[in-house]
């Protein structure tokens, strides 16, 4: 038994005056009677000389000293210390992202996350430490380890929610190497599990205590959204938008769409439980703008019910096809929306006023300074060749990337191809047994695609798949689409701006219509602003130029508020969500109740027998 207050012992030495008060001789009061004969006894004491007698057995006094001792060990406050005595490590991990905005809980579950870890700290050892870390769209290290009380409660009462995704999977990079190896660390988690594929920790063996925040999944929320040319009315726009209904009930809500502010369209919608279900607005757009779809409903989570797009119009792509004649290739090219296409045989001069350049089986002398598409065209400095493979099967492909939307390889032939090395700025989209086929990637704010085989030797252009690809592939390379992509962010990752000038400073209005002033580098050829964690329009002020960006939540995970009871580290590892447990007990309150039951019988007693 340890004690948290042992100077409360001090109170010990009021027991000996208790005592002698029952030493001392009472002092009489001098009455008159009319007989003394039944007042022997009390002549017979107050006859006595010395002032003390002696002390006798009495149950007051028992009960009186029994008092001070519940009283005084309660003050005190002793405890029972748990099975690990002390100097142990916790890395508190706060969940911060957007689901844990949920009001299933009172009020919510990040503020009950905030009074679980507070608890956690109440119950640390004089020798124990403690690491805080904040999980949201980034992970944050909120205190460093220490055994501080103060400092840990004030760096959990500094976590704040925000409208960002979960990363859990960078947290726990950043706790796994501070546990490891230490039998006496561990990670708490508290969260409600919406969470990634957490399965590169699958053999990392992570002592994780998982608190499970939530009690029910309450969600209507927006998990999608884009907007395009129309595909039926090229002079109009599209926005294309994903509802979800998380919760197992059916759920009735209004969508409305808005362009600048102003109401386009009003949606009714009924979903069954679980459903998603996409929703397609036709808008006429005459200049740029934001287009803002917002639901109407009352759930648990209001930080996916809104999202906005900054919507560019579109203007002609200037295309440059090198070739010495493929016209499967030029047709699909001249197909693709909004293409100015120009055909030559090699690259000439002024070739680098052209958005966008396609190099079918040609070696240039100079290679373009712009977004390129080479076919069976290598650029040393891209890839490395390292030979040619006969017959190639196509074994997988991408489905995933823009580039391959509506696109698949089935019964498509090669009669050879490149093999070549992987690089680093490159993703490889279709692959064979023997090398990557199709690559894509972004360097120094240049875009390449290269195909590793000549197509006039394959059975591709033949299929459908062929001019959708190419018409994917304009619109990925488009510079117009490249900087459209820097308007839109998620919550959470950072606003980079390339800048046409040399600027010291600038200005960014938050979406809750604060403003923020930063420096930036003269030499700086982009502006880099990261504290995102709220979604909204951005408004950015930078010398001349006025820049506008969406910070959108979009996410599935986060829509999805059914707290989860496990978390799943790959097939078979596995952490069930458990409760907070105290790593000590004290007894104060037992001690406290146990004085007033001895006072309340000591009165009783006195009663009774004075009675």
């Amino acid at each position: 038994m340890s004690f948290l207050t042992p100077a409360a012992f001090a109170f010990a030495a009021a027991i000996p005056v208790v005592i002698l008060f029952y030493l001392l001789k009472r002092k009489r009061v001098v009455k008159l009677v009319s007989s003394t004969l039944l007042w022997q006894k009390y002549l017979a004491e107050t006859q006595a000389n010395a002032p003390f007698q002696k002390l006798r057995h009495n149950w007051l006094l028992v009960l009186q000293i029994l008092l001070l001792l519940a009283l005084i060990f309660a003050l005190a406050r002793p405890y029972r210390a748990g099975q690990v005595s002390g100097g142990r490590l916790f890395v508190a991990i706060i969940d911060a992202s957007a689901s844990m905005q949920s009001t299933d809980e009172t009020p919510s579950r990040f503020e009950r996350a905030r009074r679980e870890a507070l608890e956690l700290v109440d119950s640390l050892h004089d020798t124990d430490q403690m690491v805080v870390l904040q999980a949201a769209g980034h992970t944050e290290v909120k205190q460093s380890p220490t055994g501080n009380k103060s400092a840990l409660r004030r760096a959990l009462q500094g976590c704040a929610v925000t409208d960002a995704p979960t990363r859990l999977a960078e947290a726990l990079k950043l706790a796994q190497p501070l546990v490891k190896d230490r039998i006496d660390a561990e990670i708490h988690l508290f969260s409600d599990g919406a969470a990634p594929d957490l399965t590169e920790f699958e053999h990392e063996g992570l002592n994780v205590v998982y608190h499970r925040l939530g009690v029910r999944a309450d969600n209507v929320g927006l998990v999608g959204l884009d907007v395009r040319a129309h595909p039926e009315e090229p002079a109009r726009r599209a926005l294309f938008a994903s509802v979800a209904n998380a919760s197992t009930n059916p759920v009735q809500t209004e969508l409305q769409v808005l362009l600048d502010d102003q109401l386009i369209e009003t949606r009714l919608l009924e979903l069954r439980p679980r459903e998603t279900l996409p929703q397609v607005f036709a808008a006429t757009q005459t200049k740029d703008g934001i287009f803002t779809a917002r639901l109407v409903a009352s759930d648990d989570l209001l930080a996916d019910n809104q999202a906005s797009l900054v919507s560019l119009l579109p203007a002609p792509v200037r295309v440059l096809l090198v070739t010495r004649g493929n016209r499967f290739l030029e047709r699909a090219l001249a197909a693709a929306p909004g293409v100015q296409l120009s055909v030559a045989d090699d690259l000439v001069e002024g070739s680098e006023d052209f958005d966008v350049t396609v190099l079918d089986d040609v070696l240039p002398a100079v290679w373009p300074a712009g977004n390129t598409l080479a076919i069976r065209s290598a650029n040393t400095n891209w890839v490395e060749v390292t030979g040619r493979v006969e017959t190639p099967t196509i074994v997988d492909w991408r489905t995933t990337h823009p580039l391959l939307r509506f696109v698949n390889f089935d019964n498509v032939q090669l009669a050879e191809a490149l093999t070549v090395k992987p690089s680093a700025w490159a993703v490889s989209l279709v692959d064979s047994s023997a090398s990557p086929l199709i690559l894509a990637g972004e360097a120094g704010r240049q875009r390449f695609i290269w195909i590793g085989f000549d197509t006039l030797q394959t059975t591709w252009p033949l299929r459908i798949s062929f001019p959708i690809f190419i018409a994917n592939a304009v619109a990925w390379l488009d510079p117009a689409a490249t900087k459209a992509d820097q308007f839109q962010v998620r919550a959470g990752d950072p606003i980079r701006l390339a800048l046409t000038e040399s600027l010291t400073n600038a200005t960014i209005r938050l979406p809750d219509g604060s403003e923020r002033p930063i420096a930036i580098d003269p030499g700086a050829r982009e502006l880099v602003f990261g504290q995102t964690a709220l979604q909204g329009i951005y408004r950015i002020e930078a010398g001349t130029n006025r820049f506008v960006v969406s910070a959108n939540l979009l996410d599935g995970a986060e829509t999805d508020t059914t707290p989860k009871p496990e978390l799943k580290f790959g097939k078979y590892a596995r952490v069930e969500a458990t409760s907070t447990k105290r790593a000590s007990l004290e007894w104060w309150r037992w001690l406290a109740a146990s004085a007033l039951a001895v006072l309340g019988f000591e009165w009783w007693f006195y009663h009774r027998r004075t009675a």
